[in-house]
């Protein structure tokens, strides 16, 4: 998966048979959000505090970016987590990610430099910034995702909500079965 996709009914929508959390948009809390979520993944997905950053990086974006830290403005989370699969869905009440068709052009672009080993040209696709960019802004959060979240990136048409899948390969418990 290389790029973001937008689709209100794509199968990571699905909130059906997920746990739900609602927070208030307080940058300072963000971590506890995250461990509160996170504790429901089994340990044998938790990858290293992978899965905690890439959730927490999801929830600021919301807080930041879309609710821009109001505390009266939410986030609501969906998850679910198996040994095999982590599924979010972050939405915010913010006016949603409205570049998301300049971000996939940029990333098409950088990722063109990494497969022709244009490193040169690579310096000029290292940051994603918009006019609404701040000095620790950058899209690399995005970046990250895409190759964590391999069952995809999922934005709602408004794009104030995102789905995310990871699916994880099967350990071999050294059991077989007839």
């Amino acid at each position: 998966m290389d790029r973001i996709e937008i689709d209100d009914n794509h199968r990571l929508m699905d909130t059906q048979g997920m746990f739900f959390k609602e927070f208030p948009s307080d940058f300072r809390q963000i971590r506890y959000f995250t461990l509160l979520i996170v504790q429901k993944a089994p340990p044998e997905i938790r990858e290293i505090n992978l899965l905690e950053q890439q959730i927490s990086e999801l929830i600021k974006n919301a807080v930041k970016h879309g609710n821009e830290s109001d505390p009266d403005k939410l986030v609501k989370v969906w998850y679910t987590f198996s040994e095999e699969e982590a599924r979010i869905i972050i939405e915010d009440e913010g006016k949603g990610f409205t570049a998301i068709k300049d971000w996939n052009e940029f990333n098409a672009k950088r990722n063109d430099c990494l497969s022709n080993e244009d490193y040169e040209s690579l310096a000029d696709f290292v940051s994603f910034r918009t006019e609404k960019s701040d000095d620790n802004d950058g899209g690399n959060a995005m970046f990250a995702a895409l190759e964590y979240w391999n069952e995809g990136v999922v934005f709602t048409d408004k794009a104030n909500c995102v789905a995310v899948g990871k699916t994880f390969p099967r350990k071999n418990t050294g059991i077989e079965l007839d």
